[in-house]
């Protein structure tokens, strides 16, 4: 499974690629921003993208809007504190897969991925 990984915090990015790597998925590529994200999505090819809601350059609801343009059915989930009903149903209406609030635990991304990538999860051997 290859994972686009944005969000402003390296350490954040940090946290995230750990608990993927855990979970048994390697292929992760960075981003700091909604538009580093953006150039990364065109020229590559990925199974999830795992997005932060507030950063700067390009915030993550306007990423999401730019993604559902280039494609409508690769899974976004935003990792985000965002919680309000309003903001969330913004993101519904633009196309977001699911959300993962943060401070979240390695089981709690698993079954996101597992949810929307079952096909594409690394099998245990």
């Amino acid at each position: 499974m290859k994972v686009l990984l944005v969000d402003d915090s390296g350490t954040m990015r940090t946290i995230q690629k750990r608990c993927l790597n855990k979970v048994g998925i390697d292929d992760v590529i960075e981003a700091e921003d909604g538009i580093q994200g953006l150039d990364l999505f065109k020229r590559h090819t990925f199974d999830v993208v795992l997005s932060d809601w507030n950063m700067p350059n390009m915030d993550g609801l306007t990423l999401l809007k730019h993604l559902r343009q280039l494609n409508t059915t690769i899974p976004i989930v935003m990792v985000t504190t965002e919680a309000e009903r309003h903001r969330v149903l913004e993101a519904i209406q633009a196309g977001v897969s699911d959300y993962l609030v943060k401070p979240f635990t390695q089981e709690a991304l698993k079954a996101k991925l597992e949810k929307w990538c079952l096909n594409a999860m690394p099998t245990a051997s």
